[in-house]
Formats: structure tokens, C-alpha cells, sequence
């Protein structure tokens, strides 16, 4: 039986493409603990499907369990762009891992791409798919030279790429790219396709299911869930960050991006995906919902739990009313993804962890295409298969000395965090001072707590304390969620887990 319902996501705004979505019921009561799995697939976005889809057609016995439901997270939550480019751009990729490793990033960006095509037309999803040309602009000298090195890297690898002088924007500027053949749809609905897909080959789907670790006993996998445990011969992590401490968190900070769905007065809708060179950059398309049209515009990215989310969803409102005539604010959202240290995803086995436990990380902005090769790749891993990217896209791998900076940059940062944010708190003799939908970590009578009046006056007080590395949660006000500024884990007002790393909900105080 399926339902039709706004489809839950990890925070308190809501996107387009929550509305009206058939949702499959849960076959959770299908889930047989006893039996050993050829494969627990951890997660229920592009990634976790599209492995979960590939390996259950193979005759692979595949469980899928989601903390949440599906669509829940980052897939949910995306622009929904599918490019033959990235926002690690192809010169960077060469400059990092040589002419090779370019070309081999750029062939998975394109099978990514195709993989998503050929599903649509496979399993006949109707995702509102449609094919656009995509453009790049430079409005400065300095964003002209960035807009270059795509050019060059571009052309190095094979990407089909040109200047061009017409670009569909009203902002001005000195030359542009255009990248014909790129691609746009409606995530959540091509995530319930591959979910029918996966139910009809005989896969199952268990929904709110924590995996809180896994262990290895005689050669099998132990997934201890929130309710029972699993048995696997294979675990693949399709959760961006692999549950608890381990080598990943140091190798991929986390972000947040920030959408704005508005309806234009005219019908100067872009028929194409346009991006700018600033930075953070600003991307447009149209996606036309019930039956009418939404500019999205995104954008105003800042690193999870540093940044001011009210200020980014107005910088965003800003940029778009200063260049189009807008009708009404329609939706606003934001979604979280991670940045590699070195530029390239880590796909494969995870570091330090027994063997057949994989993991999927560092898809920058690209999430689309590279969660579904990240799929194929874990599947042919699964599979003992080899993979022509199993190397290159190893989380073991051996990080560029150029990349060395930035890692240092970024787990810095986490110390800092860890230490900083004890002291700087808010002290409040009363949390009566606490306005009404309004969340701080403040000092009571000595205490440090994460503390929310929600909008019926009613107090929720929580340990600010992360429970994956011990740093000190910060307050998402769009969201209303509390968010950890050095490994991205996000806990909603009353301390459940929203994302990991984490798999701990935060502790309620009492404070009488």
C-alpha cells in the first residue's frame, strides 16, 4: 500500500520536492535478523539505491536500512543538477593526480551521469528528467582566469566545452562557457523509482534503523541497530560519513548549501542551468512544479555550524531579486554535503575497518553523479569485481602533498572548535531571557547547555557536548536543528540524531 504525504527531511523546511510524494509502506516485518546477508546497505539516498538496485538484479541477497526513511537526507535535499563537469574542476584534478587521474575523474562524472539516465529509461521513473545546456560566466578578471582553467582542463580530458557569447542571465559579464548536454530532475521521485525497483527484484527496505556499529565475528558482520541485529558477509556506508571515529572524518569537512525556490512576475524563466564563478557560487535553474514554474537559486555555502543561516537564506533572496522580478518566496531550504581535502571522492573500503565494510564520502557539490558511481563502485566491490576507479577513489589512498594544506587547514579548525567553543558561550542568569523559536548554548548556574524555547514558550535543554568527538553544538535557526561544527553531526531540538557521524542522541537535562 502506499500513502501520499509530505515526505519527512532532516530539518525544519521544507522543499518542493517533499510535496505530494507516493511513499511506499514500510516492509520492514519482511527483515529476517536471522539470516546472513550477502550485503547491508546503510543509507537510502542515491548512493545506498543505486548499490542496493545493482547488487539485488545481480541475485545478491541486500537488506537497505535507513536511520530515518528514504529521501530523508542529503538526496532529499539537493538542487537536483546532473553535469559532465565538477566543482573539483578538471586542471585541479590534473594538478593534484596527473593527466590520468583527471581523465579518470572526469569518465566517472559522465558514467555517473549516464547511470541515472539509464535507470530512467530502465525502470521507466518519471523524475521530470530533462536534458539543458549548462553555462559558466566570469564577471572579474580574477573569475576569468578560474573560468580558463575549466576551459583548459575541460578540454584536456574530453568534456565537450565551448565559449559562448549568449548566456540566458541578466548579470553582466566578460565571457562564459557553455557545456552542452547537462541535465536536471526530481530527486526524491527518482530515489521511489529505484525503491520500487529494488522492492520488485526482492530487495527490503527496514526504515527507522539505526546502525550503530558494526563488528566482526567469525568472518560475518555484525550491524548492531537500534532494535536488533543484522548479519552480513558485506557493509557498504552510504551515509556520507561513516558512523563514529574514524579515518574520514578527518579527510572531509562538512557543508551546508542553501536554496531558494521564488515565482517570477514575467516568464523569464532560464531554460538551462546557469552558475557563476563567484565564491561560494550561485547556481539557477527552473523546475516546474504542479504545474508551475520555480526559479531555484542556490548558493551562500559555509562550512556546518560556523556559518549564520538566516544570513545566507537573505544574502540568496538578495542576489536574486536584485537581477529577476520576484513574484513570491515559494520555498527555502538547505542541505548538507561533504568537501574532500584532496579534490576526489573516497569510495571503497573503509581504513582500519574489517574487511567488506565500504564507505562513501566527498562528493563536494556533485553528489548526483558521484553518489551513483559510488554505487556502481561498491557493487562491484561487493561483487569482487575490480573497478577502474578503485584506486584513484580509495579512502587509503595517499593524499597529494597539495592537499596537504587543506587538510591541516580543516582539522585545525576542528581543534580550534573543540576548544573555542567552551568558553565562548552566552551567559543567561534565566532562561526566561530565551526569546520564543529561539535556541543558544548558554551557561546555567554554572552549567554549559544547548538550550531552545520552542513557540509555545516550552524549554528544551539539552548536553551541548557532540557525542561523536565531544565538540560543542551550534544553533541552526532556519533548520531548527543543533549543528556540530567540526564533523557535521545534527541533532533536531529534542537531541535525536538527524545526521551522523554520531549515532548518540544528545542528553535532556533537567534543570529545575
Amino acid at each position: 500500500m502506499t500513502t501520499t504525504n509530505n515526505i519527512p527531511r532532516d530539518g525544519r523546511l521544507n522543499s518542493p520536492w517533499q510535496k505530494g510524494i507516493l511513499i511506499p509502506g514500510d516492509d520492514k516485518k519482511k527483515v529476517r535478523p536471522e539470516n546472513t546477508y550477502d550485503c547491508l546497505i546503510v543509507g537510502g539516498g542515491i548512493t545506498g539505491l543505486t548499490a542496493a538496485v545493482l547488487l539485488q538484479n545481480e541475485g545478491y541477497n541486500t537488506i537497505v536500512a535507513d536511520a530515518n526513511t528514504i529521501g530523508f537526507g542529503t538526496t532529499g535535499g539537493t538542487s537536483a543538477h546532473i553535469n559532465t563537469f565538477a566543482d573539483t574542476n578538471y586542471k585541479e584534478a590534473a594538478s593534484a593526480f596527473g593527466e590520468e587521474g583527471a581523465k579518470l575523474f572526469a569518465e566517472a562524472i559522465n558514467e555517473g551521469f549516464d547511470l541515472i539516465r539509464s535507470n530512467i529509461d530502465k525502470y521507466k521513473i518519471d523524475c521530470d528528467f530533462e536534458t539543458k545546456p549548462g553555462f559558466v560566466y566570469a564577471e572579474t578578471d580574477k573569475e576569468l582566469s578560474f573560468l580558463e582553467d575549466m576551459f583548459e582542463g575541460a578540454v584536456k580530458v574530453g568534456v565537450p566545452v565551448e565559449y559562448i557569447e549568449d548566456v540566458p542571465t541578466p548579470v553582466k559579464y566578460i565571457k562564459a562557457l557553455k557545456w552542452d548536454g547537462q541535465a536536471q530532475f526530481h530527486p526524491v521521485k527518482y530515489l521511489k523509482g529505484l525503491q520500487e525497483a529494488y522492492i520488485a527484484a526482492g530487495g527490503v527496505i527496514a526504515e527507522n534503523t539505526l546502525v550503530e556499529g558494526v563488528t566482526n565475528e567469525d568472518g560475518v558482520l555484525i550491524a548492531k541497530t537500534s532494535e536488533n541485529a543484522y548479519r552480513a558477509r558485506n557493509v557498504i556506508y552510504a551515509t556520507h560519513m561513516p558512523p563514529n571515529i574514524n579515518v574520514i572524518n578527518f579527510e572531509a569537512a562538512p557543508y551546508r548549501s542553501y536554496v531558494v525556490a521564488v515565482k517570477l512576475k514575467s516568464d523569464a524563466y532560464p531554460d538551462a542551468l546557469v552558475y557563476d564563478c563567484q565564491e561560494p557560487y550561485h547556481y539557477i535553474r527552473t523546475h516546474v512544479i504542479d504545474g508551475e514554474k520555480l526559479l531555484l537559486v542556490g548558493g551562500a555555502d559555509h562550512k556546518t555550524g560556523h556559518g549564520d543561516p538566516e544570513k545566507a537564506f537573505a544574502d540568496l533572496e538578495e542576489y536574486i531579486r536584485k537581477y529577476y522580478d520576484v513574484a513570491s518566496v515559494e520555498y527555502q531550504w538547505s542541505s548538507q554535503y561533504y568537501i574532500p581535502a584532496d579534490g576526489f571522492p573516497y569510495i571503497g573500503q573503509l581504513p582500519f575497518a574489517a574487511d567488506g565494510i565500504f564507505c562513501a564520502s566527498g562528493y563536494n557539490g556533485n553528489g548526483m553523479m558521484l553518489g551513483s558511481i559510488a554505487g556502481k563502485i561498491l557493487s562491484d566491490l561487493v561483487s569482487k569485481r575490480s573497478s577502474k576507479y578503485e584506486k584513484a577513489f580509495s579512502p587509503a589512498r595517499i593524499k597529494p602533498i597539495d592537499s596537504f594544506t587543506e587538510f591541516v587547514k580543516e582539522n585545525a579548525d576542528v581543534a580550534y572548535r573543540f576548544v573555542a567553543d567552551r568558553f565562548n558561550v552566552d551567559e543567561i542568569d534565566t532562561l526566561k531571557d530565551l526569546p520564543n523559536d529561539t535556541g543558544k548554548v548558554v551557561e546555567v548556574d554554572g552549567k554549559k547547555v544547548a538550550a531552545y524555547r520552542d513557540e509555545q514558550g516550552k524549554i528544551h535543554v539539552l548536553n551541548p557536548v557532540c557525542t561523536h568527538a565531544g565538540c560543542i553544538v551550534a544553533w541552526n535557526g532556519e533548520e531548527k536543528s543543533w549543528d556540530c561544527p567540526c564533523h557535521g553531526a545534527r541533532y533536531d531540538i529534542n537531541g535525536k540524531v538527524l545526521t551522523g557521524p554520531t549515532t548518540r542522541d544528545l542528553p535532556a537535562i533537567n534543570i529545575a
